[in-house]
């Protein structure tokens, strides 16, 4: 399995924001000492902008790069943000590009990205690096790609940017009501929501998730890019919603199962356990 990062990306930040550094320094610090799988570690390159441009406008991309204030309380505008959003960006299309070459790759970086709408930075994301690669793979000749996201929040900039686009499909598995309150049905024609209700039973939720991975099957994909968000933990603090460790290794086990191409990045996940369950994870995953 290959693992995509660049230490890079804690450079900006602070204690104090759910967001923070320590996510990926914490997680890396586990993956180089497990034991269990066997990782090639790869640093991304940054986005061109020209990829960027599939998702997002042209304005959009320059707010970001000039940002002095902030684009919502919770998305500061962080002294080097565009270029942390170009790398994590990278770092979605450099997985997306391993799948398709037949291998399994995830992408430990941030900025996330799935709140990131065409033309807006939201909800901690200023670029949509789920959306970015999907539609670079099906730029690059890739008939029919789904986005699987079991983020708790539902990822409403990526539906936004697919929503009625042919060749994609849209599958979200999210606690509600939760921010940023979207997500509630299903949406056009190839935008499919599960909701659950907070503090649902472990069981009920997974049957949720089950039935997202049945309408990906039912898409018949070429290629699997899945928004990989682990804050629907029983003690992640921006959610009520009650999966255990165990519960990602099953995630990951289902998705290795699909036989179909498929790549992860990292959405959310604000627990102190968040090494540990990337980890379990992608040990389902690997199988």
């Amino acid at each position: 399995m290959i693992l995509i990062t660049d230490e890079r990306c804690t450079g900006y930040g602070d204690r104090e924001h759910p967001e923070r550094p320590e996510r990926i320094t914490a997680s890396i610090e586990l993956l180089r000492r497990q034991k269990e799988l066997q990782l090639e570690w790869r640093q991304p390159e940054p986005a061109p902008e020209k990829i960027i441009l599939l998702a997002h406008t042209a304005q959009h991309i320059a707010n970001v790069r000039s940002a002095t204030e902030d684009f919502c309380p919770d998305t500061p505008a962080h002294p080097g943000i565009f270029e942390h959003a170009l790398r994590a960006a990278g770092g979605a299309l450099a997985a997306m590009n391993c799948a398709r070459q037949g291998r399994k790759a995830f992408s430990l970086m941030r900025p996330p990205g799935h709140h990131a709408t065409g033309g807006r930075a939201m909800g901690f994301c200023y670029f949509n690096n789920i959306a970015i690669a999907a539609m670079a793979a099906r730029d690059a000749g890739v008939g029919r790609v789904a986005v699987y996201d079991f983020d708790v929040h539902h990822g409403n900039g990526t539906e936004e940017i697919l929503l009625d686009k042919a060749g994609f499909a849209f599958v979200s598995i999210h606690q509600s009501p939760l921010y940023p309150g979207t997500g509630r049905a299903h949406r056009g024609s190839n935008c499919f929501n599960y909701p659950v209700q907070p503090r649902a039973s472990r069981d009920v939720y997974k049957e949720a998730l089950q039935r997202g991975l049945e309408s990906v099957l039912k898409f018949k994909p070429e290629l699997v890019a899945v928004s990989a968000g682990f804050d629907a933990y029983a003690r992640d603090p921006l959610a009520q919603s009650r999966l255990e460790a165990e519960d990602f290794m099953w995630i990951g086990r289902q998705l290795g199962g699909l036989g179909i191409p498929c790549f992860s990045v990292l959405e959310g996940g604000y627990s102190g356990d968040l090494p540990q369950l990337i980890l379990a994870f992608l040990k389902g995953w690997e199988g």
